[in-house]
């Protein structure tokens, strides 16, 4: 006699824990007969033949909270939450829900198998920081003068610059000292790489003569092929103007035009040495 002979025969009548069966249905789940069953506490479930015959399910879920096969997470900590006891309703995929107590002191629902794939890890206090009392305090070159309001879950402050702006800053971005100024600082670090005059980079100029542009084919810089004519032009950007310099059949003609115009640059370079050097014997 095989195992599936052995296993007593479902039939209106039979019980497991508080459950009767009643009748059976036109349902089948798996090959097997569904039954509609009755509790003791008068709610009623459907369950087909093999669960019943393996007697896993044995109420409706009055008493039985945790499905079988579902972990038990009573007192167990995932996170900031942990597990207190299960609520009689379910997730939309059948999941059970868990009544948590979160390290903030906050309670909190939250599904089974988010807390198990770390999905859930507080009641909301890690994702919402708490507000800060930040009002006099100083950030690299702000000061807090007053609090601004939360925007995009995030509180925002609004601070004072050293320059004399005022500016409004994220709480977080002030607590990890990502933003230190209004702004300013990032624009005096970039004017203090280029060594900007007259809107003109020293520092681009210095390696002008050494660099070809990424984009130049003819290997000298401000001299280009137009594809039209075949001719060589020249041309040559100052304090953000471009002049024309002509066209030439032979590339020497263009290249020749062009590095004399670079007398600008040179020109340009020792004016500012020579004020740099005097401001620096004024400071000594």
């Amino acid at each position: 006699m095989t195992e599936k002979q052995q296993k007593q025969k479902i039939e209106i009548g039979y019980r497991v824990g508080k459950l009767t069966v009643t009748a059976p249905t036109a349902q089948r789940k798996n090959g097997y007969m569904v039954w509609r069953c009755r509790c003791d506490c008068g709610n009623e479930r459907l369950l087909d033949t093999r669960c019943l015959q393996r007697g896993t399910v044995r109420d409706c879920g009055c008493e039985t909270v945790v499905r079988p096969g579902q972990r038990d997470l009573t007192g167990m900590r995932f996170g900031r939450l942990v597990c207190i006891e299960p609520e009689p309703q379910r997730s939309s995929n059948g999941s059970t829900i868990w009544r948590c107590r979160c390290d903030c002191g906050k309670e909190c629902l939250a599904v089974g198998t988010q807390l198990t794939q770390g999905y859930k890890k507080s009641c909301g206090c890690l994702g919402h920081p708490p507000l800060k009392d930040f009002v006099g305090k100083r950030f690299g070159m702000l000061t807090v003068l007053e609090y601004a309001g939360k925007q995009g879950g995030m509180h925002r402050w609004r601070c004072r610059c050293d320059c004399g702006r005022e500016t409004v800053v994220g709480q977080t971005l002030l607590q990890s000292g990502r933003t230190k100024s209004c702004g300013c600082l990032q624009r005096r670090q970039i004017v203090d790489n280029l060594r900007l005059v007259d809107g003109t980079s020293v520092t681009i100029l210095e390696s002008a003569k050494d660099r070809v542009i990424a984009s130049n084919t003819s290997g000298y810089n401000g001299v280009y092929q137009e594809k039209k004519s075949g001719k060589w032009r020249a041309q040559i950007t100052f304090k953000g103007k471009t002049y024309y310099l002509g066209c030439y059949k032979r590339i020497e003609d263009a290249v020749k035009a062009r590095q004399s115009a670079e007398k600008l640059y040179d020109d340009f370079l020792q004016e500012y040495y020579a004020g740099h050097l005097t401001r620096q014997n004024l400071e000594i």
